[in-house]
């Protein structure tokens, strides 16, 4: 066996058993939950979770709110009774996703150049008048050369994506000029497949409708995710081998 061949050996196996150790938690997971059903994500407190940061935009100088003598009304309010849409840190409001994307690309760009290069001395100082022997000796063709490259690349893209559900999120935090960060999360479990979508985003006091709803559109910095996980989910993923040779792989 060759000393490359066995480089090769050692370095597959060396790979196999880092991914097997990255994955024996998760495995073990998994095994342990053989025949049971997923369990759903206990309500966490988004501000608490790891690598959580507060938003932070560019905001105007606060305004202080002021009273006109003998008058009830306020400088800077929307309404003159309370107003029950979420205004403040811990309000709910519904968020209506409304997702509707069709995307249709193609894209073509060919290529070809072909070169040639021919140079040489076809009678140097009279070869021809030496004979067989000296035109043998004396250059003939210098350099012959040619070349032909092509390339003809085609893509294309045809995407649709339909997306429309409710789901009621939570204001986390109340920025200075009085926008509201928000975040939702929603789950729900049919048989062994839970499904799952997440909102967040910066929404308007001004776009939140009277029934305490806001548009997807009309979220600054929207982060919209819908997926699930469960048996359906882990048989439509490659093994955890196949994924390491698919990034190790150059071919």
């Amino acid at each position: 066996m060759s000393v490359i061949r066995l480089n090769r050996i050692l370095l597959t196996g060396a790979v196999l058993s880092l991914a097997a150790l990255a994955s024996g938690c998760s495995s073990i997971d998994r095994l342990s939950q053989i025949g049971e059903k997923p369990k759903l994500t206990e309500i966490e407190n988004p501000t608490t979770q790891p690598g959580y940061k507060p938003v932070q935009m560019p905001m105007p100088k606060p305004e202080q709110a002021s009273y006109n003598a003998n008058s009830l009304w306020r400088n800077g309010s929307r309404a003159f009774f309370k107003d029950q849409r979420a205004a403040r840190i811990g309000d709910l409001l519904t968020v209506t996703v409304n997702i509707t994307d069709k995307a249709n690309i193609a894209n073509e760009t060919q290529r070809s150049r072909t070169n040639k290069e021919d140079s040489g001395i076809t009678d140097f100082i009279g070869s021809q008048t030496l004979g067989a022997q000296g035109q043998k000796i004396l250059p003939g063709r210098i350099l012959t050369a040619d070349s032909t490259t092509s390339s003809d690349g085609k893509g294309s893209v045809n995407r649709q994506e339909a997306l429309q559900t409710n789901v009621a999120a939570v204001v986390t935090q109340v920025l200075p000029n009085g926008n509201l960060v928000v975040e939702g999360k929603q789950e729900i479990r049919v048989n062994f497949e839970i499904r799952e979508l997440i909102v967040a985003g910066i929404v308007r006091p001004e776009d939140i409708q009277s029934d305490n709803t806001i548009d997807s559109s009309k979220i600054a910095q929207a982060r919209i995710a819908y997926g699930g996980r469960g048996q359906i989910t882990d048989v439509q993923q490659p093994r955890y081998g196949q994924q390491v040779m698919d990034v190790l792989l150059p071919f």
